[in-house]
């Protein structure tokens, strides 16, 4: 019972929080992640009113699933992105900026923390600790980007290079990441082990993206048995399900650890069926309004897990800042000059960087690898938690902002906004009418 009663009111109280978040213009997003941090162990929980607040972390990783279920369905609506109709338009560019992005913010971010290792010495950060943490700057959130797009319904250039690039990142990033660990762990450790720095991070993705093709083509051969776009519906939404569940599933084969990206399974899912199904636009429309309550709470869940804890420490203060400017950095010189490399519009070139800021789940979860490295693995979570903080509740602003200036969001007309008055006046006679 106290696990609903969190839930519903986790959904209630972060839906309220958006009027206040409107006037103030920010994106729902925002007022999700601030009702998450409000309810959640470091304020409200601490009351001890089970249901009320998130009383514990450990009453925030019981809705864990539902994390991961709200980044299936994320995963699956981004793959909508990679239509063929599209991809002839934007996929070299999508590609090309994917990749320098990432490998320019990994640059940034392992320079600025290997000269600050010189400067505070191994113990407060190490050489190893500095190429994971650079690795981990390749991570981009796709949920909160995907978020701002939808709730501004933002069409344009921008939009369409954006959400494929977000995408790419998964894939950019596994591969960084299993690399520079592998590294750190050998440094750590004494031993280089090139299965898993080479083969695990290849088989990974080779192994998602043939699973979520698959599937996807499961899913569009078992749609043509249904006429009711309601159980084409319920057919979609079950698949995603199964399709996450069944990606969570990890073995070994020999020295090789097979496993599985839940994000790249799900948008290849998503690609493959938005390409092969006559009838995915309208079902995607009707899984955007059916997934809307989930995503609030995905949020909401995200909010209260950021540990306000990590303040306390000042070195993990400093050295996060350091990693937020030079990730930051990294991000926007990687997407401009890549742009400019590859002819993007002056405003795509401009304002996408700006729009790659944001970062959570992807990074946490190789947070929870580099625990492997022992004391150093700690260190790395914790400045990983401070930067999650500060881009979870700023990126989403700055993505918003830059996709106003790019033309993508654009202000509602005066014919809608008059539309909306009326029909607020009408109901306000009516109300008093009923009154009297």
């Amino acid at each position: 019972m106290t696990l609903l009663l969190s839930a519903g009111i986790a959904v209630i109280i972060g839906l309220l929080m958006t009027r206040v978040a409107k006037p103030l213009g920010l994106p729902s997003v925002t007022a999700y992640l601030v009702t998450g941090v409000l309810i959640g162990p470091y304020c409200l929980g601490r009351l001890g009113i089970g249901g009320l607040g998130f009383v514990s972390m450990e009453a925030v990783e019981a809705l864990k699933l539902i994390s991961q279920v709200a980044l299936g369905f994320i995963a699956f609506a981004i793959g909508n992105e990679f239509r063929l109709s599209s991809l002839k338009k934007t996929g070299r560019q999508a590609t090309v900026v994917g990749i320098v992005q990432g490998l320019m913010a990994a640059a940034f971010v392992d320079a600025a923390l290997i000269g600050l290792h010189f400067i505070l010495g191994e113990d407060k950060l190490s050489i190893a600790s500095a190429i994971t943490l650079g690795a981990i700057a390749t991570a981009t959130a796709p949920a909160a980007t995907l978020m701002v797009v939808r709730q501004y319904k933002a069409k344009g250039k921008l939009t369409d290079i954006l959400l494929p690039v977000v995408a790419l990142d998964d894939a950019v990033g596994l591969v960084v990441f299993a690399v520079s660990f592998g590294i750190a762990k050998a440094m750590v450790s004494g031993s280089f082990d090139i299965i898993s720095i080479v083969v695990n991070p290849l088989v990974e993705i080779v192994m998602s993206l043939a699973f979520g093709a698959a599937m996807g083509w499961v899913l569009t051969q078992l749609e043509k048995l249904f006429n009711s776009n309601s159980n084409r519906l319920s057919l979609t939404i079950g698949f995603v399900l199964l399709t996450v569940a069944i990606s969570m599933a990890s073995f070994e084969v020999g020295p090789v650890h097979v496993g599985f990206s839940s994000l790249l399974v799900c948008m290849m899912l998503g690609t493959v069926f938005c390409n092969l199904c006559p009838l995915s636009d309208d079902l995607m429309q009707k899984e955007e309004k059916w997934t809307a309550p989930l995503y609030v709470l995905f949020f909401v869940v995200s909010g209260a897990e950021l540990e306000l804890g990590v303040f306390s420490d000042l070195a993990v203060v400093g050295i996060g800042v350091v990693y937020i400017l030079f990730r930051s950095l990294g991000k926007y010189v990687g997407a401009y000059g890549s742009c400019k490399a590859v002819g993007c519009d002056e405003k795509v070139t401009k304002y996408l960087g700006i729009t790659l800021l944001p970062q959570a789940g992807v990074a946490l979860g190789m947070c929870v690898t580099a625990t492997q490295l022992g004391a150093e693995g700690a260190i790395i979570r914790n400045i990983i938690l401070f930067s999650v903080l500060v881009y979870e509740l700023v990126g989403p602003a700055l993505t918003k902002n830059a996709l106003m200036k790019s033309g993508d969001i654009q202000p509602k007309s005066e014919e809608v906004v008059n539309r909306r008055q009326n029909k607020l006046k009408k109901a306000k006679q009516m109300r008093e009418s009923l009154a009297s």
